[in-house]
């Protein structure tokens, strides 16, 4: 039975990568949010000042999934945490374990680099991914709503 590989994503990888990026925003029904291009992954992922790396899963050799995380940091924990920004299986590949094999890989970073935390954030709508979350132990942080500056909005507050 063939396995599921998971690597560390080059830049090479830009392309796949943001091809995997499109698909999930189509699925989060937010195609229109993703604008990065070829050329932004390539140096957002890759160049001398990127914070943030790249998985590819493979199955078969064919690449079916990636994951996108960065470190923050805890002052309540005093330690550096592990933050997912996006994880993606193809639609076609799903039920093989490819999620849940990237988010073991992901646990044993976050490990090995003494993370007090592994966070990520999920659709309130995505019900499949809070079931699949659920299963594996996650717990949702209901305490905490998010916020966001964006756009002109973020420009805007910067300025004044």
């Amino acid at each position: 039975m063939p396995t599921l590989t998971i690597r560390d994503a080059t830049a090479n990888d830009s392309a796949l990568i943001l091809g995997f990026i499109k698909k999930l925003a189509r699925y989060e029904k937010a195609e229109h949010e993703a604008v990065a291009t070829e050329a932004d992954i390539r140096t957002s992922l890759f160049g001398n000042d990127a914070s943030a790396h790249a998985l590819v899963c493979e199955f078969k050799n064919e690449p079916i999934g990636f994951a996108v995380y960065f470190f923050n940091y805890s002052t309540w924990l005093g330690k550096r945490g592990l933050y997912l920004e996006d994880l993606y299986v193809s639609p076609e590949h799903r039920g093989l374990g490819a999620g849940k094999a990237l988010l073991k890989h992901l646990a044993g970073i976050a490990l090995s680099n003494h993370c007090g935390r592994f966070e990520w954030s999920v659709l309130d709508w995505n019900e499949p991914a809070i079931k699949f979350y659920q299963s594996i132990g996650a717990k949702p942080q209901d305490e905490w709503v998010g916020y966001r500056l964006t756009g002109q909005a973020l420009q805007a507050f910067a300025r004044n």
